[in-house]
């Protein structure tokens, strides 16, 4: 299956797009190829400073779903909340420029260093998700999306009966048909279980805040062991707060040292308190959404593979029954440690 390939900018583009704003002289653009294959981005350095230009992907809601993010990040801007910050096109007060059916906008650019691992570093990932879910308390625009998250999702659910047909042309599967099948159907009940064990713990009356809903190391920028900036709020909707806990604990404590194939079973225990300790230096932690967040975790990591496996047959540069194979051994280690995580809260 061919690699898919990045969306750039038009030469053209690009030149129409920069003179809606005042950067100066421009010394240099390089392309940025990190995120969405189709959210283009470049590095533009400039006599008054380093930018990032983001092309909006046009299936993530358009210009109604960008505004709101972006009154979310000028929210925590007003929090003093650690973000880069939202460059206007000239003579405006907005942050979005609209071109035809495309959208632009540009950021400062926050030069810090990535996720280290260092418990000082797991644990500050932690209490700024805390004062995030804070900064936002007040926020006004209460709209929703048809996008639920991860837990209970219809979405999940569908793409795991989809899975065999995507991945049965892949080379990765050829010859596993019947342990494709068997590995959905192991994930299908992994996830609607840990979903049933959710809504029981009465869920649907749990708190509802703004989330970030994509908390994890990559989004996360760090100076000598702090929080300088936390990236990227394509996905911030309304939501459950322990759900952002929860993904953000796994995320920050699943161990990814080569091909999927060689990841540990385990997830780094030590992590996943170093990172709920930090939320709750901030903010206490309910104790029933504490004893749930295990199995928030397995439906997260399920999600997170499930969705792009379905569609694409891949998880990124990965085969996606190497990948699903690794999550199976991660949920199966979840389930029978927690009792375990949650002691570690």
């Amino acid at each position: 299956m061919p690699r898919q390939t990045r969306d750039t900018f038009a030469t053209d583009e690009l030149a129409i797009v920069l003179s809606h704003f005042d950067l100066g002289v421009i010394e240099s653009i390089t392309e940025f190829n990190r995120g969405s294959r189709r959210s283009p981005k470049l590095g533009i350095v400039s006599d008054k400073g380093k930018f990032l230009l983001k092309k909006r992907a046009t299936d993530r809601g358009g210009l109604d779903r960008v505004t709101y993010t972006h009154a979310i990040q000028g929210h925590l801007t007003q929090k003093n909340f650690p973000l880069p910050r939202l460059q206007c096109p000239r003579g405006t007060e907005e942050t979005i420029l609209t071109l035809g059916d495309s959208l632009y906008e540009i950021f400062d650019y926050v030069s810090g260093h990535p996720y280290s691992g260092e418990p000082e570093e797991t644990r500050a990932a932690g209490r700024v998700l805390a004062e995030f879910h804070t900064a936002l308390a007040d926020f006004p625009d209460h709209r929703s999306f048809a996008s639920t998250g991860y837990h209970d999702a219809l979405g999940v659910q569908t793409g795991l009966n989809a899975i065999p047909s995507s991945i049965s042309a892949h080379d990765s599967a050829s010859g596993h048909e019947a342990e494709v099948l068997a590995l959905t159907s192991f994930l299908f009940e992994a996830y609607t279980a840990a979903a049933d064990k959710v809504e029981k713990a009465g869920y649907p009356e749990w708190l509802e805040s703004i989330t970030h809903s994509d908390w994890h190391p990559g989004n996360v920028l760090y100076k000598r062991g702090k929080v300088l900036a936390v990236i990227d709020y394509d996905c911030a909707k309304p939501g459950k707060p322990t759900c952002d806990i929860a993904n953000g604990a796994l995320q920050f404590s699943i161990i990814a040292t080569g091909t999927p194939d060689s990841w540990p079973d385990h997830l780094d225990v030590v992590r996943i308190r170093d990172f709920l300790s930090g939320y709750e230096e901030r903010t206490p932690i309910d104790e029933t959404h504490a004893e749930m967040i295990p199995y928030l975790m397995i439906e997260a990591l399920i999600a997170e593979a499930v969705l792009p496996i379905a569609a694409t047959g891949t998880f990124g540069r990965y085969g996606g029954y190497g990948f699903m194979q690794m999550v199976r051994r991660k949920v199966r280690w979840i389930q029978a440690h927690a009792d375990q995580l949650r002691v570690v809260v």
